[in-house]
């Protein structure tokens, strides 16, 4: 490549106490190209971008802007070299608008009061960069996720950004949404922009990447061409060919015991006139678009959320409604679709997030059992192979997919009978996919149920033994394994279901 990289971090390190977590790196981004960063959760890639963004700095190894090195102790630092990050978890403050989002911390003012004026005109020149017609006035908490991610990159460019880092940008985003994402990328790169991209979509790297550099365990692998079969990308990645990344093996029979029953479940609003039910060994799946009720279906069975009517039964017990203990104590488990928000005690230790659905039901005299939980959470940290130094350190430090892990270990220290899975692999790299694939089987195989949301097709197509496809809050129709296709359930959805139902 002939033309000066915009930025290189080359041959860092970085360490935490004893542990060395970058070894030895060097990556570049170049003006107008993609790079694309890939590795498991854990590899390195969170550290690194870091790193290029002024929030860690290397221990060894320098940074490289414009051909000259430069040390950026804080974010601030990286912005005035034009270096701007979208983070996975949004940096929007959800009660004020569009437009002092885009201009926070630059707020403009005259006469020592904020210029209402200048502050709308800045903001909608930004989003007009990206092609984003929304009223800068607009709170950033009544968009949807995809326009919050356009507002970060607005926000970004506003301060004539030449190196962007996109930190699992599609992870909460339709294909749709995607692809208008994609769109800006490319008007972007056409403009000069220089991307470091980061997705454990690995259909996404040819479409949007040049080039792909590969980490494992915090060393450099690879630097590879964005055509790269996906296959190889696998291999780099976690050291091994992954022949089948849907190991779905069946673990019910037509004369399996009835675990789970929904019956005409009803929350006005939401979902009406829900019915099925799961079997032991099963695993049913609910597809669907965004907005079906899916979501909102699994927090009412798990006892989160009340509803209006119907019944929800473990093993012919009909359980109340909104009930969380209940649902816990009939041997259902709830893996949340936001994870970090609703599944984790971030700062909490990784033993006590294994250890909290069994705090009650294992004390002795009221009295929490700290030596058994303990025991308890260093086996199944074990089994599952959580990536950790500690079993003690805080689990927020772990990566998105060791966090997952924790979130299955947790009920199945419960001995969760039915688990409800809610995007169980979002966010998470094709190896730890596997592993909770697996995990999967291991509790069906044992006579568990599991009822899993996914808005990946392939997952759905791949991991289940039937198909429930809602759409407008009710089931439009159900799919054996053998009938299940892409067109056949995104007809489904798609489809309106009171046609479906003539």
């Amino acid at each position: 490549m002939s033309q000066e990289p915009l930025v290189t971090l080359q041959n860092v390190g970085k360490s935490f106490g004893p542990v060395t977590v970058i070894k030895d790196v060097t990556v570049s981004v170049y003006a107008g190209q993609v790079q694309v960063l890939l590795g498991e959760n854990g590899a390195g890639k969170s550290t690194l971008i870091k790193m290029m963004a002024g929030v860690y700095q290397p221990d060894a190894g320098h940074i490289v802007v414009d051909g000259k090195t430069v040390v950026l102790p804080t974010t601030r630092a990286a912005e005035e070299l034009g270096i701007a990050t979208i983070h996975q978890e949004l940096n929007l403050v959800s009660t004020m608008s569009i437009a002092e989002n885009v201009m926070l911390g630059r707020t403009p003012t005259k006469h020592g009061m904020v210029d209402r004026s200048a502050l709308r005109n800045r903001a909608r020149a930004a989003l007009a960069l990206i092609g984003l017609d929304v009223d800068v006035d607009t709170l950033v908490g009544e968009l949807g996720i995809a326009q919050q991610q356009l507002v970060e990159i607005a926000k970004a460019l506003s301060i004539n950004a030449r190196i962007l880092i996109l930190d699992e940008p599609t992870a909460a985003l339709t294909r749709h949404e995607t692809e208008s994402l994609f769109a800006v990328m490319a008007d972007l790169r056409r403009r000069g922009v220089g991307m470091l991209f980061i997705s454990h979509h690995l259909d996404e790297i040819a479409e949007v990447g040049d080039t792909v550099t590969v980490l494992r365990d915090g060393e450099f692998i690879a630097e590879v061409p964005a055509s790269t079969p996906e296959a190889d990308l696998v291999k780099l990645m976690v050291g091994r060919s992954i022949e089948d990344q849907f190991p779905r093996v069946a673990g019910h029979s037509g004369e399996a015991a009835e675990i789970l029953r929904v019956e005409k479940l009803t929350s006005a609003g939401k979902f009406d006139d829900i019915s099925f039910t799961v079997k032991a060994g099963e695993v049913l799946s609910i597809a669907g678009l965004v907005g079906a009720g899916r979501t909102e279906l699994i927090r009412a069975i798990a006892g989160v959320d009340n509803y209006s009517s119907g019944s929800v039964a473990v093993r012919g017990q009909v359980l109340p409604h909104g009930s969380i203990p209940a649902a816990i104590a009939a041997g259902i488990g709830h893996v949340p679709e936001d994870r970090k928000g609703e599944g984790l005690v971030l700062d909490a230790s990784v033993n006590d997030n294994l250890g909290y659905a069994t705090l009650a039901s294992t004390a002795r005299m009221g009295l929490v059992d700290f030596t058994g939980q303990r025991r308890r959470a260093s086996e199944v940290a074990k089994k599952l192979r959580i990536r950790m130094h500690t079993i003690d350190q805080p689990i927020r430090a772990l990566s998105g997919g060791n966090q997952q892990k924790a979130v299955f270990g947790r009920w199945i220290i419960a001995a969760s009978t039915v688990l409800l899975l809610d995007e169980p692999t979002r966010g998470v790299d094709v190896g730890a996919k596997v592993e909770i694939y697996e995990l999967m089987n291991a509790i069906t195989a044992a006579g568990g149920a599991i009822l899993m949301v996914s808005s990946e097709l392939p997952e759905i197509l791949g991991m289940s033994d039937r198909i429930l496809v809602m759409r407008d809050g009710r089931i439009a129709g159900e799919l054996t394994a053998a009938e299940a296709t892409q067109d056949a359930v995104m007809t489904l959805a798609a489809r309106d279901v009171d046609e479906q139902n003539d």
